[in-house]
């Protein structure tokens, strides 16, 4: 319970600093979006960790969709540790949370699980788990945020760099 109120908590601070940042690049048009998230083979690290952060810096291009975050985290020889949220500039009448978390198989990336949530009425909508997997296999998560507010709905995705479990 520790462990994801930590995890909660920073989440928070990178959501803080990322309006920040987004308020101080608005002007330049500077974006964090990801490259070709259609890139079958994707990259790796030797990290235990890796996060992919994908927002607007400008209010002109979203109104309602501030960003999506997700991280991805070896916990053990069997197991990954999972975060997405998804961060509206205000209370959406609908957010959107699918994360997709993906294997390495013959060199090809390939969706091992996913899962879907909403919120209605709501700022922020964030996931955590724990999932058991193979080892012996690179891992990445990808996720699809989004926010609706009347008829105008907004989306963005992450996709994180594929770690090693083994």
């Amino acid at each position: 319970m520790e462990e994801v109120n930590a995890m909660k908590n920073k989440v928070l601070k990178k959501l803080i600093v990322l309006a920040v940042v987004g308020m101080i690049t608005a002007g330049a048009g500077v974006s964090t979006q990801a490259a070709d998230l259609t890139d079958p083979l994707g990259t790796e690290t030797d990290a235990d960790y890796s996060e992919d952060i994908s927002y607007s810096t400008s209010l002109a291009r979203s109104s309602h969709l501030n960003c999506g975050i997700s991280t991805i985290k070896r916990v053990s020889s069997n197991e990954v540790s999972i975060t997405s949220t998804t961060q509206g500039h205000h209370e959406c009448d609908k957010l959107w949370l699918s994360m997709y978390l993906e294997r390495k198989v013959d060199g090809v990336y390939s969706t091992y699980k996913y899962w879907e949530f909403t919120a209605l009425n709501s700022t922020s909508l964030t996931r955590s788990m724990t999932v058991i997997v193979p080892s012996g296999s690179y891992y990445r998560l990808r996720a699809y945020h989004a926010a609706k507010e009347g008829t105008t709905k907004e989306s963005t995705t992450t996709r994180t760099q594929g770690i090693l479990v083994n």
